[in-house]
């Protein structure tokens, strides 16, 4: 049995040339106009409608409000929230975030998916995580020194003194389990001393067995180009010394609550992709990204934002119309208050902050007390932000500093809800595991009756507390049962 198969990492690679091809057939047509080096800043709702966007120009510092008769958000998830994560850099949560505090609903922020398979960080200089496929589990197995402290090289701890702790934890899919189990055993046995590499935070990803029993060859046709990746990025090459891996932020589940129709609460908003909640849940499959893209891009936006044109009455708008002179306004504004500050501390200081804040109080393993603490170390963070930042340079110009600071801000808001909204799901179900919900061998225990539901919040102004409401899921064919992998 295999975990997945190895693709060489073209999957999401072909998917994207296939997306890019065909924007860039429609652009040739004269049937899209592309703003390459612009960020969306801002969501204009006009009569109750999202009718367009607030961008800035990356390279002039222009900003400009954009006119729509419907805006289409695919602007990806938030993993970036934690500083490091396997997410591109330049992916954000600022489109998404605006959108929500112009009235969108977000749904379960507190669903982030771990990867167990990733490359551990090295230093505080990391801009981000490598992902390592997880394929590499069909043919490899994880295990940890059982001594703490133990810092021998892996050749020399002895088979007896190794602990397989997946195959000893869940004996029927052993180093096969799922992602959010096999980052939680990662967790544990690193939080109990027994963790591998620099800090302790490592686990070996072990392929002797399979190099004794496959040989170099079959492996290397297998996963060549992921060990030419893991041997560039840590200088040791895999077939002969076990790998060091360690769970990262990777997936968001969470995101703007959509209908079937991908249309969010604001009439005109459609989300698509890892940008919306849907899908998923609280677990995520792999690869499945191929799947959401092809079903809400292909399948299902260009019929329902027909239907919305179709029974829309769409009046006539203006970027001279108050809504988007007053949201440009806005974000000069905002821009204004950042530059303003003059502080002496760097945004990614901030950055940092706060993705230790969430790793450690939310993110695989959380509990009301680690939670409660996250937001007020959060809002702490978020005032000394707007009193000590420091970004130098002006709007009217290229100033990558300007960017990330907006995006921080954002972040340090966002933040806060994810904790909140793992607080009030008082349970554990998939990637949200609770300390204090958990059955009697260590598994998630979810309360169907009291969380059988998305919870989705709603902004409210002037420092008010967000409100949660719920919408109740209701499960007619198959019957959701208790998840067990031993």
């Amino acid at each position: 049995m295999s975990r997945t198969f190895y693709c060489r990492g073209q999957t999401g690679q072909q998917l994207l040339l296939g997306a890019y091809g065909a924007l860039c057939r429609q652009v040739g047509l004269g049937r899209v106009k592309m703003f390459p080096r612009t960020e969306m800043l801002d969501l204009v709702v006009a009569g109750g409608r999202a009718r367009g966007i607030v961008t800035r120009n990356l390279v002039t510092g222009i900003v400009e409000a954009h006119t729509a008769d419907a805006v289409v958000l695919a602007a990806g998830g938030y993993a970036n929230v934690f500083f490091l994560s396997t997410n591109a850099r330049g992916a954000n949560a600022t489109s998404i975030w605006r959108s929500y505090r112009r009235g969108a609903g977000f749904a379960n922020p507190c669903f982030i998916q771990v990867h167990p398979t990733c490359i551990p960080r090295s230093g505080d200089f990391q801009a981000k995580l490598t992902l390592i496929s997880e394929a590499l589990r069909n043919d490899g197995r994880v295990w940890v020194p059982k001594r703490r402290g133990d810092t021998r090289s892996p050749d020399a701890v002895p088979e007896n003194e190794r602990d397989y702790f997946l195959e000893r934890m869940y004996p029927g899919y052993g180093n096969l389990a799922p992602r959010d189990l096999a980052s939680r055993a990662a967790k544990r046995v690193c939080d109990h001393g027994c963790g591998v590499g620099p800090g302790g935070r490592g686990v070996y990803l072990d392929l002797t067995a399979a190099v004794a029993g496959l040989g170099e060859k079959v492996l290397c046709e297998r996963y060549g180009n992921l060990f030419e990746i893991y041997e560039r990025i840590s200088g040791e090459n895999p077939l002969h010394t076990p790998m060091r891996i360690y769970p990262a932020p990777h997936y968001t589940m969470g995101g703007l609550w959509v209908d079937y129709g991908l249309q969010s609460t604001i009439p005109g908003l459609f989300v698509l992709g890892e940008a919306n909640f849907s899908d998923h849940g609280a677990n995520r499959l792999g690869a499945s990204a191929l799947m959401q893209g092809l079903a809400d891009g292909y399948f299902i936006i260009p019929y329902t934002l027909g239907e919305y044109f179709g029974g829309a009455a769409l009046g006539e708008v203006s970027p001279s119309d108050r809504p988007f002179v007053e949201a440009a306004k806005e974000v000069e504004d905002r821009l204004a208050r950042i530059l303003a500050v003059q502080g002496k501390r760097t945004v990614d200081s901030f950055h940092r902050k706060l993705g230790a804040i969430l790793w450690e109080h939310c993110g695989i393993i959380r509990n009301a007390a680690g939670l409660g603490a996250a937001v007020e170390k959060i809002r702490l963070l978020r005032a000394e932000f707007w009193e000590n930042v420091l970004v130098p340079g002006d709007a009217a110009d290229l100033n990558q500093e300007l960017e990330k600071a907006g995006r921080v801000a954002d972040y340090l808001e966002l933040g806060e809800l994810m904790c909140r909204d793992a607080l009030a799901r008082e349970e554990s179900c998939g990637c949200h595991f609770r300390e204090e919900f958990q059955t009697a061998c260590g598994e998630a225990l979810r309360d169907d009756r009291r969380f059988g539901h998305v919870a989705v919040w709603e902004h409210a102004e002037q420092e008010r507390e967000p409100v949660r409401h719920v919408e109740p899921l209701t499960f007619e064919t198959i019957i959701p049962a208790e998840r067990s992998y031993k």
